[in-house]
């Protein structure tokens, strides 16, 4: 059942990460065929992550959508892995959707390369959709609460990740150890995010209900990055039942 929360245009909650991935991918499906009935193409920014996964295999398989006409960015990228790395975002978000589906383009972020190469790529048309989800320590792609800026002049700059944020990549599996995990990437900015014009926040998990809680309740402000998303005029927060603060 969708319920209202002062400042966030839609939060829904669901019994387990199931339910609430074939709910977000079905309203994502949704979107993206509705925006296609009315424009030629349409460009989303996916973020990697493995509170992403119960989503993105249920849009790839979604009935209905024109995968011809989307084209596909992601939100962030570590520095100094080899290219096929498999903790790299790029790679993880391939097998996830990107080469399960025949998109228009895909542009993967280069670590190597001048963020603004990056940057220049986003602009060249609107962001229809972000599919993004929240860090534990309320990050927004990799905009830890040290780096975090909500009025950054950047579209896409080079982070020192946090302590949080690095522990979590390796609690997530993506690292076997704290020293493995990079300690610098590449991020699109939150107002780079934000400048799109629906976004969909998918955030399962224990490990996420203070995070949930903040970005829902605290002043909005970079020391809680995700609080950005209450001043965005269309955005919806997929939780299941362990990362539902209200539960």
């Amino acid at each position: 059942m969708r319920q209202e929360v002062p400042g966030m245009p839609g939060v829904r909650s669901f019994p387990d990460r199931a339910a609430m991935g074939a709910a977000a991918a079905a309203d994502i499906a949704e979107e993206l065929r509705s925006r296609l009935s009315a424009q030629g193409a349409v460009r989303v920014i996916f973020a990697a992550a493995p509170s992403q996964s119960d989503m993105l295999d249920r849009l790839v398989a979604a009935p209905g959508v024109d995968w011809t006409r989307v084209t596909a960015f992601h939100m962030d990228e570590y520095i100094g892995l080899a290219a096929d790395d498999p903790a790299r975002f790029a790679n993880w978000l391939d097998r996830a959707i990107f080469t399960r589906l025949p998109f228009a383009e895909v542009h993967r972020i280069d670590p190597e390369a001048d963020p603004a190469t990056y940057a220049k790529l986003l602009a060249e048309a609107p962001i229809d959709v972000v599919c993004l989800g929240i860090g534990q320590n309320g990050h927004l792609a990799f905009n830890d609460p040290p780096v975090a800026d909500l009025d950054d002049p950047e579209d896409v700059k080079i982070v020192e990740l946090d302590r949080t944020c690095r522990q979590q990549q390796v609690d997530d599996g993506a690292f076997p150890t704290f020293a493995d995990v990079p300690t610098h990437a590449v991020t699109l900015t939150i107002p780079r995010l934000l400048n799109a014009t629906r976004l969909f926040c998918v955030v399962p998990g224990a490990a996420k209900r203070q995070a949930v809680e903040q970005a829902l309740h605290a002043p909005i402000s970079a020391a809680d990055p995700a609080t950005a998303l209450r001043t965005h005029p269309d955005v919806t927060l997929y939780l299941d039942a362990e990362a539902d603060p209200r539960g």
